[in-house]
């Protein structure tokens, strides 16, 4: 088969329109008012138009960079800050961070303001200037700042266990808070990790849950990942949970950092994993999701946590992950049994979500779609993941997509095929799909290609994606992106072949049924509107009342089919042209019989001009359903084709025959033709024909031409222009378009075969005809499906057999053939690889022969070196030069094995030259008629 080609086209989309609203929470946490606007999706700037990126309309936590749980209590340079505003601050932080003055001047020069000192004391861990104001007359180891944080919230701060231990011996208080609530010193020892002083505040009976309404000691031992601390807080009463629901607890603080072993310790002391946080409502194990933290999705399944959770944009953490591509999260999941058909916001699956603009490996959708994941799953939208795939330009997950069995026919809710999108945005998996194609037929037999016995199978199931739409869905879709030539694939061919002798009994119908319509509406006209019924007593013939009923019958029923077509899919029907001709018929039938059928007299004059209309319009109607069947579809197209041609012709030069005929009715006012502009333009465009009537026109009886000199000549220049080259003209035209349509006869009545099956199919297949009684609908699916099961989907055909008539002889050459090019392109590839793999093997063998005789020959000179003599014989007169030399055993076996090989090489290469002759042998059959 010649290489197909295929083109880019440009589509026009619509589905920017469908994407237009990007959802945008609101501040007070409002849920979105539409529902086009629950569901972000960007356009991608890697290309002119971009494509559609799949994200989460939200963070599915707030830890990241600049989190919470990143954060210290307070910041570090807040509380040096708040050290130096107080008195004389700024100047005592200089001099205990030089320490070039000592502990004793300092107290000695700031007497008054040892509050000050106390604070920098702690905050620089000086433990002997701060031992020293503590002995102080008056001294208040409670003493705080201008934010109401004490000395000991700042020794725990740092983690500073002598100074925690020095102002708790002094009456500082252990259970405190700062000013505005924010933590004690219980809080600041564990977001520093120190387990001393943790164990020197407990050891004061602290409130070991003091706000856990918020974070407690626990959440800041976890934020900071100290193991010692978080099981010493445990073992000591801390709770692991909050007493109020949807607040965030230590738990989600390890999974949203991955911290396993901390939250090994809370799952262990009872921590709740199922526990959801804030407005969102996420688990513990949608954060470790997100993140890819796995050992933390580990702890928390085998903790009892909902595999399938929803939050509030109802997604799984199976979800989070695709989102995140974190595929071992996703495998895992999978794994322990997730739901990965749960749908979320827009009705997106796990797969959408997997088809991320970020994504450059596609493990996540491959894990996904071997777990049998819906491949065809739309959202809302209508949008498939082969659509978004499409959209993205990503052509490996397309690819994939389609080998897992993903539909290209599917359409979106504005009617725009996966192909459309696979044509204009990754056109290199079309050859692909062709090369699916040809993998399609295959030899299903154990004897040779050139036996009579030799039976071709070719399986339909690549052509048939979804029965639900008819079979011819996939073919009608590579017809509209402007890939006709698919057609022209044996299978493909074959298919349509079959389709057409299973269907075409329904156009046979149709034709008999338009015809004998035709017949009696030409039988009423003629009895009725042909005879001089303007007399006074003329009557119809007595059979046309008879007639007349049966064309209203028949009239209904046409009229109840169009109807049933337009309700089926009105933008569809409304531009197809011949069904503005069928409604032309049905009101021109009524408005020539609704009047008494057997009173001649009552018919008016205006009827007649509608009667010879319609008489018009249901022959040509007739002409069209004939030229449906293949063997006369080519004529009617060359008529059409023509037609159409000419119109656009004659709207070209319209100007040229206007002129012609304006000037006619000026040169000749006393021909009768040319009287009048109307009958001066008509008789021009009859006149282009070939119709001059010279001489009636200049030497006619009664007639005198006015301006003889200029009508001569207008005359002449009209034969000339019109008559003779625009006549010309327009009859190279026709010819050269029947010639093209020559050339392409068969693509065209493949594509016209394709076009009016499954337009029937869609009819046969369409909402409403499934609403009948399930037997009615079975029968049409018995008449006109091809097989009703996928799994009997093929055809078996017997190329060498003569008595093989089922398929055309040109067809079953062409089937034939792709499937000997094949076999011979293959059998050529593994010789060439058997021939590169034993070029490789000799070059093997020859270097061990090399290796082994120079390592043989190192022997040998080293032992003669050993007893060698004084004797300039290099073999120090153990033997003469007159011996032959000794051949090393192993060298001697190599020769062997080398001739042994170079047999078996030559036996090989004459087994390739007999099967190359058969080959050829073969091929000489194929090109015989």
């Amino acid at each position: 088969m010649d290489t197909v080609r295929f083109s880019i086209i440009e589509n026009e989309m619509r589905w920017e329109d469908e994407y237009r609203m990007y959802y945008q929470e609101a501040d007070d946490g409002s849920e979105p008012t539409d529902s086009a606007g629950r569901f972000r999706l960007s356009i991608s700037s890697e290309s002119d138009v971009g494509g559609v990126e799949i994200s989460s309309p939200n963070q599915p936590h707030d830890f990241g960079s600049g989190r919470e749980g990143q954060e210290e209590i307070w910041a570090y340079a807040d509380i040096e800050s708040g050290l130096k505003d107080l008195p004389g601050g700024e100047r005592m932080a200089e001099l205990l961070v030089c320490s070039i003055v000592p502990a004793s001047d300092i107290l000695q020069d700031t007497n008054e303001q040892r509050d000050t000192v106390l604070l920098l004391a702690v905050w620089y861990s000086k433990h002997d200037l701060l031992r020293k104001v503590l002995a102080l007359e008056g001294a208040n180891a409670n003493v705080c700042d201008t934010a109401g944080r004490t000395a000991l919230h700042l020794g725990c701060y740092i983690g500073d266990y002598k100074a925690t231990e020095l102002l708790l011996q002094h009456g500082a208080k252990a259970q405190c808070w700062d000013r505005e609530k924010t933590a004690t010193p219980l809080h600041c020892a564990a977001s520093c990790g120190s387990l001393e002083c943790v164990t020197l505040l407990l050891a004061q009976n602290v409130d070991i849950n003091a706000g856990i309404e918020k974070h407690s000691a626990l959440h800041y031992a976890v934020m900071r990942n100290s193991k010692r601390c978080v099981e010493y807080l445990l073992k000591h009463g801390a709770n692991p949970n909050t007493p109020q629901v949807y607040t965030q607890t230590p738990l989600h603080v390890a999974a949203a950092l991955g911290y396993s072993e901390c939250m090994e310790l809370l799952i262990t002391h009872g921590a709740d994993a199922r526990s959801q946080y804030g407005q969102k409502k996420i688990t513990a194990l949608h954060l470790a999701a997100s993140e890819n933290y796995l050992d933390c999705v580990r702890l928390l399944v085998a903790a009892g946590a909902n595999i399938d959770a929803r939050n509030r944009d109802q997604q799984t953490p199976l979800h989070l992950a695709c989102l995140s591509q974190c595929h071992e999260t996703v495998t895992y999941l999978i794994a322990h049994r997730a739901d990965v058909h749960a749908v979320y916001r827009d009705g997106r699956t796990a797969l959408h979500a997997s088809i991320v603009k970020e994504s450059r490996f596609w493990d996540c959708t491959l894990s996904l779609l071997k777990a049998k994941v819906d491949v065809n799953r739309a959202d809302n939208f209508g949008y498939t993941p082969l659509h978004i795939a499409a959209l993205n330009e990503f052509s490996t997950c397309v690819y994939m997509l389609i080998e897992y069995g993903a539909d290209i026919t599917a359409r979106t809710n504005g009617g725009v095929s996966a192909l459309s999108f696979i044509i204009r945005r990754t056109p290199e998996i079309i050859p692909r799909y062709v090369d699916k194609l040809d993998a399609a037929i295959s030899v299903n037999s154990i004897h040779e290609i050139g036996d009579v016995d030799c039976e071709i199978r070719l399986d339909f199931r690549l052509l048939v994606p979804n029965n639900d739409r008819g079979e011819t869905e996939l073919l009608l879709a590579f017809i509209e992106v402007g890939q006709k030539r698919i057609l022209k694939h044996p299978l493909c061919e074959t298919f349509l072949l079959l389709k057409w002798r299973r269907i075409r009994k329904f156009f046979i119908f149709s034709l008999f049924y338009h015809g004998l319509f035709v017949l009696l509406f030409t039988a009423y006209v003629l009895g009725v509107y042909v005879q001089d019924c303007r007399a006074e007593h003329c009557t119809a013939p007595t059979y046309i009342p008879a007639i007349g009923y049966m064309i209203i019958l028949f009239n209904l029923v046409l009229l109840t089919k169009e109807i049933f077509q337009m309700m089926h899919g009105f933008v569809s029907y409304v531009r197809y042209w011949e069904n503005w001709l069928q409604w032309s018929i049905v009101i021109g039938i009524f408005l020539c019989t609704h009047n008494t059928l057997n009173e001649s007299n009552a018919i008016m004059n205006w009827q007649h001009h509608v009667a010879a209309v319609v008489i018009f319009l249901a022959w040509l109607e007739l002409m069209m359903l004939v030229g449906r069947f293949p063997i006369f579809g080519l004529y009617v197209q060359m008529f059409t084709t023509v037609a159409v041609n000419f119109s656009k012709f004659l709207m070209a030069y319209c100007c040229l025959l206007v002129a012609f005929g304006l000037s006619f009715c000026v040169l000749f006012p006393n021909y009768i033709a040319f009287k009048e502009i109307p009958r001066s333009l008509l008789k021009t465009i009859v006149m282009m024909a070939g119709e001059l009537e010279f001489e009636d026109i200049f030497y006619g009886e009664n007639l005198k031409i006015e301006y003889p000199a200029t009508a001569h000549g207008m005359f002449l220049a009209f034969v000339l222009l019109v008559t003779v080259i625009l006549t010309n003209l327009l009859v190279g035209l026709a010819v050269s378009d029947i010639q093209g349509l020559q050339q392409s006869a068969g693509l065209d009545r493949l594509s016209r075969q394709a076009e009016l099956i499954s337009r029937l199919e869609s009819l046969m297949f369409s909402r409403l005809l499934r609403k009948a009684p399930i037997r009615i609908w079975a029968i049409f699916q018995k008449i006109a499906l091809l097989k009703t099961s996928r799994c009997r989907l093929h055809f078996r055909v017997k190329p060498n057999d003569p008595r093989e008539k089922r398929i055309p002889r040109e067809l079953i050459t062409s089937i034939y053939k792709l499937v000997a090019e094949r076999r011979e392109r293959n059998q050529s590839i593994r010789r060439r690889r058997t021939y590169r793999n034993m070029q490789t093997f000799n070059n093997f063998l020859l270097d061990e022969a090399d290796t082994a005789a120079v390592t043989l020959r190192r022997k040998h000179f080293k032992t003669v070196n050993k007893k060698r003599t004084i004797s300039d014989n290099p073999y120090g007169g153990m033997r003469p030069d007159t011996m032959p030399p000794v051949v090393p055993a192993r060298q001697s076996s190599t020769g062997a094995s080398l001739k042994m090989l170079e047999e078996n090489q030559k036996t090989i290469l004459k087994r390739l030259d007999e099967l190359s002759k058969d080959l050829d042998i073969v091929k000489s059959r194929i090109k015989k008629p």
